[in-house]
């Protein structure tokens, strides 16, 4: 049997574990052809194939599988012990790559990793904005950021930032043609500005007001995808915007924009950072963890 790098068995456990070549690629900051071909190597040197490969998806082999749940355990020990010595160094180091909705980005992971940046400079943070759940192991980042606790069930999720409102927002000049409405109910007189998420779905409107809850589908000529966009198109009176308040406190203090149907704006939880319950994280990732529970969101935000 020729000899074989250990690198390569690391290689072939990456694949298996972020589900194809791209994703484990993108983790490892190298090209799918160069693992390609570390696979096709290991293969040749073991004389046996270890992953079915289409176009669609990477699977182990039986034999494949057999080394995988041999490899596992070692591959986890010398991780941790190439994490214990990176807390040895005068800071952790690596990149962290976090996949978020755009306002949590806007909001709260740009302060947070500016800061975070600025105590631990030998940390790199990608961060990339996306309203689509995906996995994020087979995507290849370390944690993500989503509304609530909708999680798979092998994620750890910690609170990130305050609870969340949402305001009902028109220009002075939109009320002045169209008048205030009062109640959620009045929104059927008015043109709302309607916001259509990646995978097609309307976004609907939720009202609450002591025991009364309403779900409302807005109608409205304009329909966008990006918060954004909806605060631009208040702004230029083109109707009722539904938009997160961080984005509209500054033209509701300039008084641009008028808040409306205050007293039905229920109070909302949190977004919550997750990432893999099953996965050692890095010294990096450690660190970041540890500065997200003792930030201090009344000043980050």
């Amino acid at each position: 049997m020729n000899p074989i790098r250990l690198d390569s068995l690391d290689v072939f456990a990456a694949i298996v574990r972020c589900g194809g070549f791209r994703a484990a690629a993108l983790k490892r900051g190298v090209s799918s052809s160069a693992l390609s071909q570390t696979i096709n190597a290991l293969e040749e040197a073991l004389g046996i194939r270890l992953l079915n490969r289409t176009t669609r998806s990477v699977s182990p082999t039986e034999a494949g599988q057999r080394l995988l749940d041999r490899l596992a355990p070692a591959l986890s020990d010398i991780q941790l012990a190439i994490a214990e010595v990176d807390e040895l160094r005068d800071s952790p180091s690596g990149t962290l790559r976090i996949n978020a909705p755009a306002p949590a980005v806007d909001h709260l992971l740009c302060p947070l990793a500016f800061d975070f940046m600025e105590a631990y400079p030998a940390v790199k943070i990608e961060l990339i904005s996306d309203a689509a759940v995906i996995d994020i192991v087979e995507h290849a980042f370390d944690a993500g950021v989503r509304f609530g606790k909708q999680l798979a069930k092998d994620m750890i999720a910690i609170p990130l930032g305050l609870p969340l409102r949402y305001v009902i927002v028109a220009s002075p000049d939109y009320i002045g043609r169209h008048g205030r409405p009062l109640t959620p109910h009045d929104l059927v007189h008015h043109d709302c500005i309607r916001r259509r998420f990646p995978g097609g779905t309307l976004v609907s409107w939720k009202f609450r007001k002591g025991s009364e809850e309403l779900d409302i589908n807005p109608e409205g000529r304009l329909t966008l995808s990006s918060a954004h966009n909806e605060l631009q198109a208040a702004l230029a009176g083109a109707g009722v915007a539904h938009v997160f308040e961080e984005y509209a406190k500054p033209h509701l203090d300039a008084g641009r924009l008028i808040e409306v149907l205050a007293d039905w704006s229920p109070i909302l939880p949190s977004w919550f950072l997750y990432y893999p319950s099953r996965r050692l994280p890095s010294a990096a990732m450690r660190a970041f963890l540890t500065y997200v529970r003792t930030y201090e969101w009344h000043t980050g935000t």
